[in-house]
Formats: C-alpha cells, structure tokens, sequence
C-alpha cells in the first residue's frame, strides 16, 4: 500500500537496508530515539537530510548554552549532541547523513518502506520522525541578499570567527538575543535592531543582553547594506521618523526565524495539525507503523522543548517494539537493572 504520491519503483532487494526502527531526523529526540531503540535490542538506523547529527542545535547555535535540559544547569549545543551521539554508540546505530526521506510505501508485510533521495532504500519493522520543524529555511533580511556570504549570515556556527568585528544583529526573537549576548564578549561591537519595541525572546534573556550594555536599536529596520568586497556599514531607518543613521558593521547576523516545510513528508498521508504531525498518546500517526516524536509533532497540550522531545521518543519507540512485536513489553525496565 503505497501512501506517497508518487508510487515508488520497487527496490532491488539486494540494496536494501533492513533495521527494526528506522528514525528521520537526528536531532536531539532522533539521537536519543536511537539509544532508546538499541537499549531494548532493537537495531536502528537514522536518516537526516543534514551531514552532520545535532539537527537545528549544529547547523545553528552549536556553541550557545542550552539551560533547559533537565540535570544540566547549562550545556552548550555541540556537547549535548556529542553526548547524545555517545550514549547511542554502544547500540551500533547505522546513520544515513546528507540524506533526506522522499517517499514512503508499505510492503506485503505490513512493513515500512522508506527511500531516501540519495538512493538508499530502508525496510523497518516501525518508523519514528523526530524531524524537527521538518525543512526550515531563514527568512531572508530584504536588504541583505546582494551581501549573503559576504558579511551577512543567518548562523553563528563559531563565535571566535568574529572576534574583535562589530557586529549587528536583527531580530527581535530568542535567536536574536542569544547571538547577540554570546558575541557580545569576543566582539568589538554588538548593536541589535528590531522593527518594534516588543520582543518575542523571553524576558531574561532581553535582560541579559541589557545587562551586557548592548545597544538595542527599535522601531528601526536594516534599509540597506554598503561595502564593496564585504559588508562595512549597516543602514538603519526609523519606521516612524525616516530617520537614517550608519553603523558599522563587519558581519549582519539575521535572525528573522524561519520558515518551516515539512518537505516530502507532507505527501505520505500524514493527519496534519498546525502544520505538524498528529499524534496520540502513544504518539502513534494515522498511518501504521509510523511514530513521531518531538516538535514535529501536535496534540493537545503540547510543549515545544527538547526535554518533552525526550520523553515522548522514548514513548514512541516503546510502543514501536510492542508493534514490531507483540509479545514485547512496553516497559523497557531500567537501565539501573541492566549489567554495564
């Protein structure tokens, strides 16, 4: 039965993948789904469409602290994801980067069959997307497009890169404030503008970047970037006023947010809610054999953090084994009850 709207061939059978749990999406639920599917036997596979493992956490804040993860006052993205690799590996997981899931079918099993746009093609006992907001994509800076690459960026990857620059950051939201505070200490400058006074970043990290001595520019917008090679200098226009004035600038970081596409998975059948998957209690999907777990995902009182992530994979994948195997207990057991 196929649920994509483009029917797949079928696949050479020698080129298929078999896994017990196939994961799309190795983002911090993704990565943790997989040391929850190897501690009860099962071996996993994980797909991402981005190379490397973290999801939104490498490919955009790897180095800001991260200060809502149960246990941990403070962790810094790029160790969290290098933990949560660690604590997986001793499962063996299989892990297909750089690829993204383009259609899904079901065989005369009953199983998942899912193929990758790299050509790979995996047969699971259950499926678990942990995909994040699916495909996201920056919201361009209007006035930055003839200077992307050259100066004006959407991510941080490594704050030392900027190092002694002046930087301007645009942006009213939680991105915004962070980059702003977590360049503040390595960077000549940080200046931050915002189209209103209100912002959608939480309170403490406004006060944060307040208490840094950060200027914060609002009821302004970027109206033009100059700089022949590279960005030197940033205008700024008051929405009210008109007014003008030039900062300089070495780098523009935009963060405008991002606009999110669930990709081809919008074409597999999924029950949509919001934009985002919907899921019941054993965040099974409408289709069989297909789980979803974290903020992908949509039911009633859902809450969109990285610890609930964690917990409703490890439900996921529990109730994936029970319908991989019927005879398999929900309850895992502790893992204080397992030898090391």
């Amino acid at each position: 039965m196929s649920v994509s709207t483009d029917e797949p061939v079928a696949p050479d059978e020698s080129s298929v993948l078999d896994t017990d749990i196939l994961i799309i999406g190795a983002g911090p639920s993704g990565l943790y789904g997989a040391y929850c599917a190897g501690f009860r036997g099962l071996s996993v596979t994980v797909m991402d469409i981005l190379p490397q493992c973290g999801g939104q956490i490498s490919a955009m804040y790897p180095e800001k602290p991260i200060f809502d993860i149960a246990g941990l006052p403070a962790v810094r993205g790029r160790d969290l994801v290098d933990n949560l690799v660690a604590q997986a590996q001793p499962y063996g997981p299989r892990y297909l980067l750089g690829q993204r899931a383009l259609h899904l079918s079901h065989g005369a099993d009953g199983r998942p069959v899912v193929r990758g746009d790299k050509g790979t093609t995996v047969r699971a006992g259950a499926v678990v997307i942990t995909g994040g907001v699916g495909t996201f994509t920056p919201r361009p800076l209007p006035a930055g497009e003839g200077h992307l690459g050259r100066g004006q960026v959407y991510f941080v990857p490594d704050p030392a890169d900027h190092a002694g620059q002046d930087i301007v950051v645009v942006g009213g939201g939680d991105s915004a404030f962070d980059w702003a505070a977590t360049l503040a200490p390595v960077a000549r400058s940080v200046r931050l503008v915002h189209r209103t006074n209100r912002f959608r970043a939480h309170r403490a990290t406004v006060d944060k970047v307040r208490a840094l001595g950060i200027e914060i520019i609002t009821d302004s917008e970027v109206s033009a970037l100059h700089g022949a090679s590279r960005v030197e200098r940033v205008e700024v226009r008051h929405r009210t006023t008109k007014a003008t004035r030039l900062l300089s600038a070495h780098t523009v970081v935009a963060a405008l947010g991002f606009i999110a596409d669930l990709g081809p998975l919008g074409d597999w059948g999924l029950a949509l809610r919001a934009r985002r998957i919907a899921v019941d209690p054993r965040m099974a999907t409408n289709l069989p054999r297909v789980f979803a777990a974290g903020d992908i995902t949509d039911h009633p009182g859902k809450v969109r953090l990285i610890a609930v992530g964690f917990g409703e994979v490890a439900t996921a994948v529990n109730n994936a084994a029970t319908v991989i195997d019927p005879e398999a207990a929900l309850f895992p057991g502790h893992s204080t009850d397992k030898e090391n």
